[in-house]
This record gives structure tokens, sequence and C-alpha cells, in this order.
């Protein structure tokens, strides 16, 4: 298991669009992502669970990843939370 601490950049903030975006990203990978905010964890796959987490641009959230590409999946949430295509 990796983890990482990211400090959100995305620049159109993160409502909607912006979250089934990232849903998108971290689907591509077959490795367990989660997202942590403060004492919440959600799976990164799941809109309904990121809709619930509420992120702003600026706010640190940790993310996990477990499995055979976790490594390329936090490089990829990583590029994505901080507005890099």
């Amino acid at each position: 298991m990796t983890k990482k601490a990211i400090q959100i950049q995305i620049s159109e903030g993160a409502d909607a669009r912006p979250i089934a975006m990232l849903v998108q990203v971290a689907s591509q990978y077959e490795s367990q992502i989660y997202v942590e905010v403060g004492s919440k964890k959600v799976n990164a796959k799941s809109i309904m669970g990121m809709m619930s987490l509420v992120l702003q641009s600026g706010e640190e959230v940790v993310v996990s990843a477990d499995g055979v590409d976790e490594e390329k999946a936090l490089d990829g949430i990583e590029k994505y939370l901080l507005g890099s295509k």
C-alpha cells in the first residue's frame, strides 16, 4: 500500500464535474484507491462516496492505493488533483 498527501489544485473547484472526472481517473487502475479527508475515508471509484467528501480547492487530502498498479494510480490521481493534464 502506498499513501500520499496531496493539496487539491483543480482550477474549476471540486464540484460534481471534477469529482466525476476524478472517479474516471481512479477507475482506470486495478488498485483499490481511497481518498481521506480528516477521519472520513472513501473509495475513489465511488461517485457517491467522493461527492460526500465535499472537496475544496486548496484542501489537503491523503490518497492511498493498494494493488498491482498502485504507484501509477497515485501518480495519475496526483496529476489530476494538481490540475495537470
